[in-house]
């Protein structure tokens, strides 16, 4: 979809320096700009590049002057960054304007599907599944019984969503997440071997959720595995049963959260933090990256380490981590010295 100067403008409240007719249809870095394409430049440190860019329009604070010829047109705002972040938003909803139900599908007829509803092809809707308005299902997913869907939420490609499941409004579920999935629930019998306790809960997306791609979040075993409002999970993310996520929460790539775990609100988790199950993690705790949780953690702590302990202690035992060979071979000389006058 082609853009003029003069409808971006518009839509950022800018002022045009140059050709208000020129068109754009991509958009690019301003050192890798060509024509066609729209950039920006926010960072002092780049402004060379808008002497020898190619970009057909760049978006420039209103305070910049240029010092030489320049070959793009500009389009002067109060805050670059935020302009350009602002068109990137209505860019991509532009590009997920998507509506209507495409063949094949499967859709029950015992299902209620609502206004401005865009299904892709291949696409198996269950019964008696409830999709509310402006909600938008890629192709290849896979909805099932029950499941309830609320307005304005985005199902991408090839996303599995179990029966029984409840999926907020302006949730974001990326390509090949599964949610709803049977929680890791076994028992040893009398043979030494496992039997398989039924998982007969669901999973509670809260409003303003976004999943990660390959993100798997488990059914609970009885009553519901909750993600609470605002809550983001990165990609391949595994969230077992019976966990709840408090509001606001924020959970790396790669991280595990075993059964039954609570985790509060405003927690920031890093990447492949590993938390053990039936805990209590308080609100507003951070745990930094590779960190392993074994235990109850208090709210507004920092935490680091496998197993891990507070941050600040973290970083003082890494020095001495470091030094570990040195300080061993000294102590080996304090003993000989003493040997020697004793």
């Amino acid at each position: 979809m082609n853009f003029t100067a003069e409808q971006i403008a518009g839509i950022l409240e800018g002022e045009i320096v140059g050709d208000s007719s020129v068109e754009v249809s991509r958009l690019s870095k301003i050192e890798e700009g060509a024509a066609g394409a729209l950039t920006f430049l926010s960072n002092p440190k780049y402004t060379p590049y808008i002497y020898t860019t190619k970009a057909s329009i760049t978006i420039v604070n209103k305070s910049f002057i240029p010092e030489k010829e320049i070959h793009t047109t500009l389009i002067k705002v109060e805050d670059a960054y935020k302009a350009f972040s602002k068109l990137l938003e209505y860019y991509n909803q532009v590009k997920l304007n998507k509506s209507g139900i495409e063949q094949p599908t499967h859709i029950s007829d015992s299902s209620k599907i609502g206004d401005n509803v865009y299904i892709g092809a291949f696409s198996y809707i269950g019964n008696h599944v409830e999709i509310g308005d402006n909600v938008k299902i890629f192709p290849n997913s896979y909805i099932g019984d029950n499941v309830v869907i609320k307005d304005n939420t985005v199902v991408f490609a090839g996303v599995k969503i179990y029966s029984d499941c409840l999926v907020g409004s302006y949730c974001v579920i990326n390509s090949g997440a599964i949610i709803g999935a049977d929680g890791f629930g076994f028992t040893p019998n009398e043979k030494g071997e496992y039997n398989k306790v039924p998982q007969i809960g669901n999973v509670i997306l809260e409003d303003f959720v976004d999943i990660g791609a390959a993100t798997t979040i488990d059914r609970a075993t009885l009553g519901s595995t909750i993600i609470r409002k605002g809550v983001k999970l990165d990609n391949q993310i595994q969230i077992a049963h019976n966990v709840e996520i408090g509001k606001n929460t924020v959970i790396a790539a790669q991280t595990g959260v075993a059964g039954s775990t609570k985790i509060g609100e405003n927690c920031q988790i890093g990447g492949q933090v590993g938390i053990a199950g039936h805990l209590t993690i308080g609100n507003n705790v951070k745990i930094q990256a590779q960190s392993g949780i074994g235990k109850n953690i208090k709210d507004n702590e920092i935490l680091q380490g496998s197993p891990s302990f507070g941050y600040s202690d973290w970083n003082k035992s890494y020095v001495h981590f470091k030094n570990l060979p040195k300080i061993v071979k000294n102590i080996i000389e304090l003993e000989k010295k003493v040997d020697g006058n004793n």
